[in-house]
């Protein structure tokens, strides 16, 4: 294990800590350079920190301090999972603040893309720039159908001895089929001290909070001034991707990148184009 003082530059050999706040013990991972601004990400619906595309992580950790953790109880990270998007933002502030960051950027993938929504209304003193893939504003068009599509594609993915991800992630053509096959790879990469996966209950509860949250009202997202990187897959049958296009619409400083036959995965597809414009867009 690399002590403190190393840099950790590959998310295959980063370490899994924890740190203790709000009553929960939060399983974390951190790799990149310890100085500047860190990108704290922000997961997707059953993901534990073994979800993340490596290349992805080690792409921004090259040029910036990278952190994923797994949010209350999910993977590591101890508590009940909440079943709102609200409580799961607010959890994740207790997290950035007890590693006791001022400031930091968030990427949000999916579900973490909607908790990134809230945090940076609630909190827009603590969040620099804010980067969301796959995702939609509160009331998007068809994100209330999340678990009937997630409970389809699971039963798609038994029948076939696949991973759910293989459909619900990539699109059907022979690149998405591909594509997704080197994205299941790539998470196998870790060898040794894997998290854990999620529990039943708790990916339960993450469904409820998605369903609600395309069930609410639409938000004023006006008042968000940070600049935001949205992105999607042209294809998106999760979160539709007409939510992605409504989302940077709506954002007063937005800047709008949909990757070509891909699916709600497509930063994972194009991982390679999607890092350089995350890179760039940090850079700013």
């Amino acid at each position: 294990m690399n002590s403190s003082q190393d840099v950790v530059t590959s998310y295959r050999d980063a370490p899994t800590r924890t740190v203790s706040a709000g009553g929960v013990d939060f399983a974390y991972r951190e790799l990149g350079p310890k100085t500047g601004v860190p990108v704290v990400f922000l997961t997707h619906l059953a993901a534990v920190l073994d979800n993340w595309d490596p290349r992805v992580v080690d792409g921004i950790a090259a040029r910036h301090r990278v952190i994923a953790f797994d949010n209350r109880g999910v993977g590591a990270s101890t508590g009940t999972t909440p079943k709102s998007i609200q409580a799961m933002a607010a959890d994740a502030v207790t997290f950035i603040r007890a590693l006791g960051l001022p400031k930091v950027d968030l990427l949000g993938f999916s579900m973490g893309g909607m908790i990134a929504q809230v945090i940076v209304q609630t909190e827009p003193e603590l969040v620099r720039k804010l980067i969301v893939a796959g995702t939609g504003p509160a009331g998007g068009e068809g994100i209330k159908d999340v678990t009937r599509i997630s409970n389809l594609d699971t039963v798609r993915a038994l029948l076939t001895l696949q991973d759910p991800k293989q459909f619900l992630f990539f699109t059907r053509t022979s690149n998405g089929k591909r594509a997704g096959q080197e994205f299941l790879a790539r998470l196998k990469e870790r060898k040794d001290n894997r998290d854990k996966p999620i529990a039943p209950r708790a990916y339960v509860a993450q469904l409820k909070a998605i369903h609600r949250w395309g069930l609410e009202k639409p938000a004023d997202l006006s008042g968000i001034r940070q600049p935001v990187l949205v992105a999607n897959g042209d294809h998106d049958r999760m979160v539709p991707t007409g939510n992605t296009r409504d989302l940077a619409s709506r954002l007063p400083d937005s800047e709008l990148v949909i990757y070509p036959d891909a699916g709600h995965g497509g930063i994972f597809q194009f991982h390679a184009e999607f890092v350089g414009k995350a890179l760039e867009f940090l850079a700013r």
